[in-house]
């Protein structure tokens, strides 16, 4: 695959999950009118990226939500009159939609950041960050599955020093890695190495490197 033809598909993927912004947006727009085969790439990412809210797995509002949505009711009555009914309902329905918004406001927005690619830009995983850079996420898109015997290992390269492991890495769903104080993203590799299960057992990669991306 040439520079070219990688550079697009990057550019492509980043117009996919909407991090392709400004002039540069505004560019690849004209270019999508004129080349059907930037289009047809364009679609292609689209189509896997779609499934992405479908990969996130559920979460379960903890039991003292429910407590506290049940005690902002006001109590039963044997008998409602039926002029009621519609004011009780619409104040039940206030009061879960704020307890859900709390709740949903303190777990951490993540925005697609780069997506990590093999060689052969055949298999994809998704990079996303929170606001504060604080935490990632990794969604698999594609992805093939390694033996038992071994293990992917997500690493974070700062520029000019050494690889510093994240985490193990399964390719079923996506997972969540957090990002301490010292490291940063900024102009960073992130990188998924193949090792024995379990992890490499020198705190460095020990195996291929199979995906990578420079933020």
């Amino acid at each position: 695959m040439s520079d070219k033809v990688q550079r697009d598909d990057a550019l492509a993927a980043e117009y996919a999950l909407g991090t392709l912004r400004g002039s540069a947006r505004l560019r690849f727009q004209r270019r999508l009118q004129a080349e059907p085969v930037l289009a047809a790439q364009v679609a292609r990412w689209q189509t896997l990226l779609a499934g992405l809210d479908q990969a996130q797995p559920p979460v379960t509002p903890p039991e003292t939500l429910w407590k506290k949505i049940a005690l902002s009711l006001p109590p039963d009555k044997r008998v409602a009159p039926a002029r009621r009914t519609l004011p009780w309902l619409a104040a039940a329905c206030v009061a879960l939609g704020f307890a859900l918004s709390a709740y949903w406001l303190r777990e951490p927005v993540m925005t697609p950041l780069a997506v990590l690619t093999d060689a052969q830009h055949s298999q994809q995983w998704v990079v996303s960050a929170s606001r504060r850079q604080d935490v990632i996420s990794l969604a698999p898109l594609q992805v093939s599955a390694v033996r038992a015997d071994q293990s992917l290992e997500l690493w974070l390269i700062p520029p000019g020093r050494a690889p510093v492991s994240l985490g193990l890495v399964t390719g079923s769903a996506p997972q969540q890695y957090p990002i301490e104080k010292q490291q940063s993203l900024v102009k960073a590799t992130l990188a998924i190495s193949l090792e024995p299960h379990g992890g490499s057992p020198t705190g460095r990669p020990t195996g291929p490197v199979l995906y990578s991306v420079k933020l």
